[in-house]
């Protein structure tokens, strides 16, 4: 296995930092990690801040997968092209699958806001109806709390059908991401754009399987996952950003196809 590099460590470090502090500091995630933009718990830093937060506790696996293929094929790609260059791509990659997830949650939400248009809510009731807290709006039997949302809601005659529209636009908008998958998706996008004859192999597959065919297979699965939990194409959402991913590997498809058609994958930056 390739010795691990320099700016790999440091990634590794800080993303060790940021997982055990955020299990002792309580403001850790809703400051850190990633929101829709409509969010009252959006701040402009989390772009780049949701890439170095991670599950919470007892959910191990999920940093340490990632911090696996950080180590495993981030040190390939910076020995070849050097910090600079591999810190750029790495952060562009993180970006690039926070502004797709963002984008298919901000399709989701107003497809789901468009089925209620009729109920002529104006933009400052539909921010307090997105940042509500619906499990505290109902009492013991089910039935809504007078309030604010209550007012908002008999006042414009919503339906029960209405209702669930809103609610579900509302889950996704106060539903936070966080974790350095996509940067680790577009990683491994250069890598099978680099070294695509290399065999890769992963736990419950025993066969190795080369690169080139790896890494869109695995794609197809988060498409194929993403699509079907999307309330604009299905339902079934395994809790996981997929688009987060495609998004990180498009951008780090884009990135490695303009590097390569200009020759700069041949030099590094340091």
């Amino acid at each position: 296995m390739m010795r691990m590099t320099e700016t790999v460590k440091q990634l590794l470090i800080i993303n060790i930092i940021f997982f055990i502090g955020s299990q002792f500091v309580s403001v850790a995630y809703p400051l850190f990690s990633l929101y829709y933009p409509e969010n009252a718990n959006f701040r402009i830093w989390q772009p780049i801040t949701h890439m170095f937060m991670h599950a919470p506790m007892p959910n191990l696996m999920h940093i340490v997968f990632n911090m696996f293929a950080l180590v495993s094929f981030g040190s390939a790609l910076e020995h070849f092209w050097g910090a600079k260059k591999f810190l750029f791509f790495y952060i562009s990659c993180g970006l690039g699958a926070a502004l797709l997830h963002t984008g298919v949650n901000y399709l989701q939400i107003h497809s789901l806001l468009n089925e209620v248009s009729s109920l002529n809510l104006s933009n400052a009731q539909i921010h307090t109806l997105l940042n509500a807290d619906y499990r505290a709006i109902f009492d013991e039997n089910g039935k809504m709390l007078a309030g604010n949302i209550k007012t908002i809601l008999d006042n414009s005659h919503c339906t029960q059908e209405q209702f669930n529209k809103i609610s579900e636009a509302a889950m996704i908008s106060q539903t936070p991401v966080v974790g350095a998958s996509g940067a680790i998706y577009g990683l491994l996008t250069a890598f099978a754009f680099m070294f695509p004859m290399a065999e890769l192999a992963i736990i419950f597959i025993p066969i190795p399987i080369k690169a080139k065919y790896f890494v869109p297979g695995l794609l197809a699965v988060d498409l194929f996952l993403g699509f079907k939990g999307s309330s604009l194409f299905g339902s079934g959402g395994t809790g996981v950003a997929h688009f987060a991913h495609v998004g990180g590997a498009l951008c780090g498809f884009l990135m490695m196809w303009y590097w390569k058609k200009n020759q700069f994958n041949k030099n590094r930056w340091d």
